[in-house]
């Protein structure tokens, strides 16, 4: 989807909707249908999921999408 720097990303997680901004703690959480928006260079980009995982560690953002 996307391989880069980003201001923040919204997800679709399963206990509803999270942000992760810089220095977020770890976690890894399950993504329900909806949709991930991340803010990159000032530019707000939507992506429509069907579902997946997410860990969060290190600043780093690893998606896995159904």
């Amino acid at each position: 989807l996307f391989d880069g720097a980003v201001d923040r990303v919204t997800l679709p997680g399963s206990c509803g909707p999270f942000t992760v901004l810089e220095n977020h703690a770890p976690l890894i959480s399950t993504l329900l249908r909806g949709e991930i928006v991340y803010v990159a260079e000032g530019k707000e980009v939507k992506i429509a999921v069907e579902g997946g995982i997410v860990e969060v560690r290190d600043n780093q953002i690893a998606v896995c999408l159904n």
